[in-house]
């Protein structure tokens, strides 16, 4: 009986605990997303111009903002205006680099995606003889082939249960065995800390020269 008892609350645990969650973060993303409405002056906020608080307002305004900025940056006009800001960045050191650089992830993350993760890799690391979960994220360059006299891959090995911090190395083709896993699989058991594994699939195999020339010519 205790057994039936203790297997009805676990099952009932696994389908709250998801859900709740699920709703917890998405009520964070409203209440976020409101509180910028607090930017505009009090007498101009829809609060107050409505005359009641419309919970997730804040949201729609902003996808809102954001959609009418993407169609004005798509005109003629509103490239010169894009082009004018980055220029005026650009002459500003510390912002310069963190703006460059945040443009240039989300760029390779949402808009290049053929040019973010495309293969996901096991390397040894942090010693020989542990492995970690990786994605290859490029190439090395000229400079890095012309003074080891080889190329290397760029990989992201992602820490859980964040996978936005991590390490990155550049490894020999030869030093990463390519898993037949899809990056969203792998990000599902880096986040999970391997609590959730994904289905068998066909095994692992270590790059040939052939494939990692399919791997350099994806990224």
């Amino acid at each position: 009986m205790g057994k039936k008892l203790r297997g009805i609350f676990l099952t009932g645990l696994a389908v709250t605990v998801p859900l709740g969650l699920t709703i917890y973060i998405l009520s964070f993303l409203v209440r976020m997303m409101d509180s910028l409405l607090d930017i505009i002056p009090r007498p101009y906020q829809p609060g107050t111009l409505l005359g009641m608080h419309i919970p997730g307002l804040g949201m729609i305004v902003t996808l809102a903002v954001i959609f009418v900025c993407g169609l004005l940056t798509q005109s003629y006009l509103g490239t010169k205006l894009v082009t004018f800001g980055e220029s005026l960045l650009d002459k500003i050191p510390v912002v310069r680099s963190i703006y460059q650089a945040t443009k240039q992830i989300f760029e390779h993350l949402f808009i290049n995606k053929n040019q973010s993760f495309k293969k996901v890799v096991l390397v040894e690391f942090p010693r020989k003889g542990v492995y970690s979960l990786g994605f290859v994220t490029g190439i090395t360059g000229q400079e890095f082939s012309s003074r080891t006299g080889e190329e290397a891959l760029h990989v992201f090995i992602p820490k859980t249960p964040n996978p936005t911090a991590g390490f990155f190395i550049m490894a020999r083709s030869d030093d990463l065995i390519e898993l037949d896993m899809t990056v969203e699989a792998a990000f599902t058991l880096i986040i999970s800390g391997g609590i959730v594994t994904p289905p068998n699939r066909p095994g692992s195999r270590s790059l040939s020269k052939s494939q990692t020339r399919v791997v350099m010519a994806d990224v």
